[in-house]
């Protein structure tokens, strides 16, 4: 609330002449404004916004100062743009879909991998009614959900066998506690990783139950380190991928196969924790260094741990494949339990993976994958397009084609790009950053790079429907509004 008065403070009078011209909670709701609101919102909803202005405004009268009051002449201009924005607020979902041209394919903050369309519809003809969650049809005995992906799973990596929870911390998490609750579980120094969210390896492995034992140093560890360490208490061994930084220079590190023939020769389990969990070589991408789950299964390692919202292009899950004795164990746990996915979670994960099995197929069709392997052309000729309708636009000061680089995001390939194309645009009358912030909150939501002075739309994170959006947004978003950055 900004206020036109200046000079002394505001007498307490003052304060409470604003506060009679409050209306009532009933009075709103009868005025012209809010009335159309209860005819297509609950009741309830609105009333809880109609209170939370009026609360608002209420608190700033009595405690602000003078500077940030209205006038007399304002409260009820300040009262009708604050109820439109509550009521609009509430009338809207809080999770909303966005147009992600930002350049980041698994941005964390936009949810990750988007699901295929065949995943999507799975999703709809289970989530329509009930489903054969845990019933075997067959034979109508109770079954595991589990084994609903657990055959995908072993086909796609050569493992014994797979169960699946819901992220990849809850993997690591159950994994360890099923190993190595109250024994070492032995792991080089440069791998103690931390991933966004408070993620931290030494935290995920106390809470386990699990002691921690780093070997080695931060850019160097041998097998000997890990060899020295092993012994009565040794419950596990356990290498990590560096999924989002890398360290370069004079460094060592200990390959899988070696840490696999060291566990065999004191009969202890290894754990090949992946991170983003790539089912496909990437490296005809130019991505490099990202492994892949078959690698780690036929290099031995007895458990191999890895996301499913990100390489894998599905939902978010955290996907165990490997030994058969220790997959049934880890089922038998108590913690499986707690960290269950649901009939929704293994409708997309079953449409997913049926679509490696197919690997072009794969590349078409999961939108993650697509995006990383398409041909720069294909992205330039998106980028063309944009430009082209974005050309048109009243506002634009000017709208160019730029090379630029993309990323995988998601902790994944963090020191590799993808050559991409961009749009950038300058507005006349609005700065970059207003831009922005209305293409965020507008309807469609469209989320850009703000670099340089302008704003950047990158087309290798578009898809083709969303062209057109991405310019029908810019023009709304240049439209004049009083109460909008």
């Amino acid at each position: 609330m900004r206020g036109c008065q200046k000079g002394g403070d505001v007498s307490e009078p003052r304060r409470q002449e604003l506060l009679r011209r409050l209306p009532s909670v009933d009075e709103l709701l009868r005025s012209g404004l809010v009335r159309p609101w209860l005819e297509r919102l609950p009741r309830r909803l609105v009333v809880g916004a109609v209170r939370r202005v009026l609360d608002r405004t209420r608190r700033t009268i009595l405690r602000a100062p003078e500077s940030e009051l209205v006038s007399d002449g304002e409260l009820d201009a300040h009262l009708e743009r604050e109820l439109e924005r509550a009521l609009r607020e509430v009338g809207s979902y809080r999770l909303r879909p966005v147009i992600n041209a930002t350049g980041v394919v698994l941005h964390t903050g936009l949810g990750r991998a988007p699901l295929a369309r065949v995943a999507l519809q799975n999703i709809g003809r289970v989530a329509s009614g009930y489903c054969s969650l845990e019933v075997d049809l067959d034979t109508g005995s109770r079954g595991r959900r589990t084994g609903i992906v657990r055959d995908l799973l072993c086909e796609l990596t050569g493992a014994e066998s797979a169960t699946v929870v819901n992220n990849n911390a809850a993997a690591t998490l159950i994994t360890l506690a099923t190993l190595a609750a109250g024994k070492e579980v032995i792991v080089s120094r440069g791998e103690l990783i931390e991933i966004g969210g408070s993620f931290r390896l030494p935290e995920i492995m106390a809470a386990s139950g699990a002691r921690l034992r780093e070997v080695g140093t931060t850019n160097k560890t041998r097998l000997a380190d890990y060899e020295g360490a092993i012994g009565p208490e040794t419950g596990a061994l356990l290498k990590v991928h560096t999924s989002n930084y890398r360290i370069l220079g004079f460094t060592e590190a200990v390959p899988l196969e070696q840490l696999v023939r060291l566990g065999r020769r004191h009969n202890l389990p290894v754990v090949d924790d992946i991170g983003s969990g790539a089912l496909l070589d990437l490296s005809r991408f130019g991505l490099t260094g990202e492994p892949v789950a078959s690698h780690s299964v036929r290099s031995g390692a007895d458990l191999v741990l890895f996301s499913g919202d990100k390489l894998l292009g599905g939902p978010q899950a955290g996907i165990i494949v490997g030994r058969k004795a220790w997959i049934e164990k880890i089922e038998r746990h108590p913690l499986a339990r707690a960290f269950r996915v649901g009939k929704l979670t293994l409708a997309a994960l079953e449409a997913t993976l049926r679509l490696y099995m197919d690997e072009e197929q794969a590349l078409r069709e999961v939108p993650a994958l697509r995006m990383i392997s398409e041909p720069d052309t294909v992205v330039r000729a998106r980028a063309e397009r944009l430009r082209r309708f974005l050309g048109g636009v009243d506002g634009l000061e000017w709208v160019e084609l730029a090379q630029d680089t993309a990323y995988v995001g998601g902790g994944a390939v963090p020191a590799q790009g993808l050559l991409t194309w961009t749009v950038r645009v300058r507005a006349k009358s609005l700065p970059e950053d207003g831009l922005a912030a209305r293409l965020r909150t507008g309807d469609p939501s469209v989320l850009a790079r703000v670099q340089d002075g302008c704003v950047i739309f990158d087309a290798r994170t578009l898809n083709d429907s969303e062209v057109e959006l991405v310019a029908e947004a810019v023009k709304l978003a240049l439209q004049p509004r009083a109460d909008a950055p």
